[in-house]
């Protein structure tokens, strides 16, 4: 299969009209539409890091959820690093591909995965806002401390730390991978008392709390990165591709 006969595939499985309207996805970059997609890696962003270890290891191309352009640089030079990021691509015929809110909002996505990866029980919710109605997932689960959960949420996602507000009775949990602050409201009124997302502003969950709806955050790297192993599996389904996932996160803990 070609590149751009596996855009197609990814397009129909997610499509655009699932997609923020401020957001840039798709296919970010490449040289030759018509070249076959044999190996493919997966990250959750298209790092310099990222970028250099697909050429060393030729790959074909790197499938990523976080946008390589997102706010449209207005130029495309080394003194910069989208800019650096973009030469290196090109200069070793790297095609990156990149699926941002409508892999949030769509089946099997962002949101579907950090639910299972939490084991959230039940038939899954949609919930969102105006913007994107199916944004989040609600699920049920049976831990009902909110710090037993909170616990729980970072040993689950492996993460360093994670940050609870509030301490209300843990039943109706949604999820909400990377910045999910605008989606605290709708998880309320949609009837859950928790929501788990990546980062949120402080105000925002402390008025949260005060309303009635635990919030818990476990960083944004580690509420979306369990997508990779989705981003993998569809490369090896659609495209008979070899994958490999390789991380992104490049901070550490202290």
């Amino acid at each position: 299969m070609n590149i751009q006969k596996f855009c197609e595939a990814l397009d129909k499985l997610y499509p655009r009209s699932l997609s923020c309207p401020w957001d840039n996805d798709g296919l970010m970059c490449c040289t030759n539409p018509m070249a076959e997609v044999k190996k493919v890696l997966v990250a959750l962003d298209a790092t310099s890091r990222v970028l250099a270890y697909a050429a060393e290891k030729q790959f074909d191309l790197v499938l990523t959820h976080h946008p390589l352009l997102f706010r449209g640089p207005k130029t495309i030079s080394p003194d910069t690093a989208v800019g650096s990021r973009i030469i290196a691509a090109l200069q070793n015929n790297l095609t990156v591909i990149s699926l941002h809110t409508r892999l949030d909002a769509g089946e099997g996505g962002v949101n579907d995965c950090l639910a299972a990866v939490l084991g959230l029980a039940g038939s899954l919710e949609a919930f969102g806002d105006a913007e994107s109605p199916t944004l989040g997932r609600i699920g049920m689960t049976d831990i009902s401390d909110a710090a037993a959960f909170a616990a729980h949420v970072k040993k689950a996602l492996e993460a360093p730390a994670v940050c609870v507000y509030g301490c209300h009775p843990v039943r109706r949990v949604a999820v909400c991978g990377g910045s999910g602050g605008d989606l605290v409201l709708p998880a309320l009124l949609a009837g859950a008392d928790t929501i788990v997302t990546g980062e949120c502003g402080y105000n925002t969950c402390i008025d949260s709390a005060e309303a009635g709806i635990n919030v818990i955050t476990a960083g944004h790297f580690y509420t979306e990165n369990p997508v990779c192993r989705r981003l993998a599996q569809l490369a090896k389904e659609i495209a008979g591709a070899q994958t490999e996932i390789i991380s992104s996160d490049s901070g550490i803990s202290i």
